[in-house]
């Protein structure tokens, strides 16, 4: 098992990062030119197989193997009121997961990906952030750990998700503590009302303040300010780097939880593909911050890994059409001159 030693042993392993492959990304492109339709005339689809092919380091990429990993953590901050749900929910919706009556199984099955649930301590929730750090430096590390070796080498795609009540407050700290403007990234989560969406806000000024002196480095923001399943999707999210396996984003919670490594090295999400847009009012200008173009935008904010399943299908039909459809000259079609 992976165990980063320490914060300096973590940091090392975000810095070493490898490229893709540019020469697959290229053939991707001279294919896609030379197919019976306009120049560019798919958009993003066609940019969406490139990435593939660069982070697979193959030309045509293939879907045979995607996995879905969701990651599911309590939060000691649910005390101060600011989610419309009991923690309790957390472990129930792992259990839901488990019988198969969630939404993201419904969505994992017709995307055709493997769906794994990664329960992290839930009977031990995260500490109240406004009082003391979520996590002290060895559960983090041992929350990140995990992450890393939750992901399957042999993938051809990870989609990563999450569960976990209160996580939506700790997604919008540690999204102010990196890119400033206070309790900005706050939104209603599950449903607050506007009196719990105060306290929300509330609660995040306070953790910033308290946690002042660690707002220099990206991981003590993590560390302090987020939970356990951010931090395993942290780590898996990393593991997917050093595979070179590429990686779908589900929403807020889930950019939030890799925007540290974006801190940390420049090019540390090229490998990631934000799925959707949440509805949840943060995501936006996080994913603006990070650069991140979402694909879709369907008003979602179910979390689990929902959005970002719903993309592998965009995914699914984007390397579709670029192995299934017939170049012009295949075709015996003319093409534009010039």
């Amino acid at each position: 098992m992976t165990r980063f030693a320490s914060f300096d042993d973590l940091r090392m392993a975000c810095l070493d990062l490898p490229d893709g492959d540019p020469e697959a990304a290229a053939k991707v492109s001279r294919r896609e030119a030379a197919l019976t339709k306009p120049p560019r005339s798919l958009g993003r689809l066609e940019e969406v197989v490139a990435w593939l092919a660069r982070w697979q380091g193959r030309s045509p990429p293939r879907l045979n193997n995607i996995e879905i990993l969701v990651f599911a953590g309590n939060h000691g901050v649910t005390a101060k009121g600011v989610s419309a749900y009991p923690p309790e929910v957390t472990a129930q919706m792992v259990n839901n997961f488990a019988s198969g009556g969630a939404a993201i199984n419904q969505l994992a099955h017709v995307a055709g990906a493997e769906l794994r649930v990664v329960a992290l301590s839930l009977e031990t929730p995260t500490a109240d952030f406004t009082e003391s750090p979520a996590l002290n430096e060895d559960e983090f590390l041992d929350a990140v750990s995990s992450g890393y070796d939750s992901l399957s080498p042999e993938a051809d795609l990870v989609v990563l998700g999450e569960m976990g009540i209160g996580n939506t407050t700790a997604a919008a700290a540690v999204s102010a503590a990196l890119f400033g403007g206070g309790s900005r990234f706050a939104g209603h989560g599950t449903g607050i009302d506007d009196a719990g969406l105060k306290r929300k806000r509330d609660v995040i000024d306070q953790a910033l303040t308290r946690h002042a002196d660690a707002l220099n480095d990206p991981l003590g923001v993590a560390a302090s300010l987020g939970g356990r399943e951010l931090a395993a999707i942290l780590g898996a999210c990393l593991a997917a780097r050093h595979a070179c396996i590429p990686t779908v984003l589900d929403g807020f919670v889930c950019t939030a939880a890799v925007a540290p490594l974006a801190k940390l090295h420049t090019g540390a999400l090229d490998h990631v593909l934000a799925g959707h847009l949440s509805s949840e009012s943060g995501h936006r200008p996080l994913l603006q911050e990070l650069g991140l173009p979402p694909l879709l935008d369907l008003d979602m904010r179910l979390g689990e890994g929902s959005g970002a399943a719903v993309a592998v299908l965009v995914l699914r039909a984007a390397l579709a059409c670029h192995t299934g459809m017939a170049t012009f000259a295949d075709a015996q079609v003319t093409d534009k001159p010039g």
